[in-house]
């Protein structure tokens, strides 16, 4: 990739700097960026969507939306999981507005039963520093998915277990905290969530979202995934009520896009209820956390970014927003597995801005044992003891197959390497580590229960 990225610098160089269309450089190194990662990954489709000047310049699709529908368009809807999750918060900001509800009030208010209740309040339910444990950290569908299932069950199997720390004292990803905070919009507000976001949301800015459950069909583009680097794979998708308020739309590139442009211009919602999602979360001791209300609020390269990441089952989504410049890169993909949409918005941030990437991460722990798994998994031997029951359902035997053909044909591999602070999520430890196999660069995405040496929930391999 370092001769493509530098490529594209060259390219984006002579671009003024806003207001612009896309030029035909520009153009083509966006193509060719996409039909790349496309080729390098295996990942079936992407749709793409830029922001420049607060204008969207691009909404293109590329690859194969499914094995029968053929070839992706920028009109199809993907599934952006996660990032539904700052128009909840948006919703909830505008109940506010009208007094209908305070992000103050504690869930006690709406939901007396969920645990800690009377010391959770709803903004922090939104900026996951409630304590509510998180139903789903895995990266696949566990058995339980098969079933249908709805807000208030998921409420009452983990939003009344005891809750993972003091409300306020630490961030931890929690989607229970927003099935939640879903429910809490609907008593508030008197209507479903559908309903709310039509009115509120969807319908000043004209877009045209879905609900995912009424996208999991044949007409619409399909989800994929693999197993370690075996054959990609159509995938079956949860049952219907799984995504409840922590991931539930599908929508186009350009309409997530025009989403952007409205948080650019500060247009739907009042402008002081914009800054206060993108303001920062701070814990008790003081510690930021670089997280507002459902959206993610860094500084990378002296540049402020407003971003957030989905995963569905067989689908990965990424919304990057660069407010001062008035810039935002969508990513949609029907993969579940690869970092091709973090790679894709690097790249073409560094096309549209330009601007470089860098990283800065440090991780410990359990290196030797994802090491012995690997070398275990490669030559075919699968020790249940090594693995929770999600993990065991997961590895069926057709997975175990396809880890053992795929990584055996690596060879020896090198690295292991941490690539950041291992994170809590769920009840679960997650580390994700770096491999190298003869040239290709691998990356390790685990879950395990806490300790030294808890059982695996989760081993992914993902090729970048």
């Amino acid at each position: 990739m370092k001769h493509l990225l530098a490529m594209l610098i060259v390219l984006a160089a002579p671009a003024p700097a806003m207001a612009q269309a896309l030029t035909p450089g520009e153009e083509a190194a966006i193509d060719h960026v996409v039909r790349d990662t496309l080729a390098s990954t295996g990942v079936p489709a992407v749709s793409i969507a830029v922001v420049r000047d607060g204008r969207v310049v691009l909404a293109r699709a590329w690859g194969k939306a499914s094995d029968t529908l053929g070839p992706a368009r920028a009109d199809m809807p993907f599934q952006i999981a996660s990032n539904s999750k700052q128009f909840l918060a948006a919703l909830l900001l505008r109940l506010a507005d009208e007094g209908k509800l305070s992000l103050d009030d504690k869930v006690a208010r709406w939901l007396p039963d969920v645990s800690g209740a009377d010391r959770i309040a709803v903004r922090q339910l939104l900026s996951h520093t409630s304590g509510v444990q998180d139903y789903w950290p895995q990266d696949y569908a566990f058995p339980a998915m098969a079933t249908p299932t709805t807000p208030e069950a998921i409420i009452r199997r983990w939003a009344m277990k005891p809750l993972d720390y003091a409300p306020g004292t630490r961030w931890q990803y929690s989607n229970t905290g927003y099935v939640v905070a879903g429910r809490i919009a609907e008593l508030a507000g008197g209507a479903p969530l559908g309903e709310l976001f039509q009115r509120y949301l969807f319908g000043p800015l004209a877009i045209h979202p879905r609900f995912i459950d009424d996208t999991n069909g044949p007409e619409f583009p399909h989800g994929y995934d693999r197993h370690a680097l075996g054959p990609v794979r159509p995938v079956a998708p949860p049952a219907h009520g799984w995504l409840y308020a922590a991931g539930e739309l599908s929508m186009t590139a350009a309409d997530l896009a025009r989403w952007d442009i409205a948080r650019i211009n500060r247009e739907v919602l009042p402008a002081r209820d914009w800054a206060e999602q993108e303001t920062p979360v701070r814990l008790t001791d003081g510690t930021s956390t670089d997280y507002g209300l459902g959206v993610h609020v860094v500084e990378r390269d002296h540049r402020r970014v407003i971003d957030h990441g989905g995963e569905s089952v067989g689908f990965l989504s990424q919304n990057t927003v660069w407010p001062d410049d008035r810039t935002a890169v969508v990513v949609l993909t029907n993969a579940g597995f690869s970092d091709a949409t973090s790679r894709l918005t690097d790249a073409i941030g560094t096309i549209v801005l330009p601007m470089a990437v860098s990283a800065d991460v440090n991780e410990p722990a359990r290196t030797a044992d994802i090491r012995a798994e690997w070398q275990a998994l490669a030559s075919g031997r699968f020790v249940p003891a090594h693995f929770t029951a999600n993990a065991r359902a997961y590895f069926s035997a057709q997975a175990r197959q396809d880890f053992r053909v795929s990584l055996s044909r690596l060879g020896a591999c090198t690295g292991f390497a941490p690539i950041r602070p291992p994170r809590l999520r769920g009840g679960f430890v997650n580390r994700n580590f770096a491999v190298t196999c003869h040239g290709k660069s691998l990356t390790v995405v685990t879950y395990a229960e806490p300790g030294p040496h808890g059982r695996w929930e989760q081993v992914l391999v993902n090729q970048d």
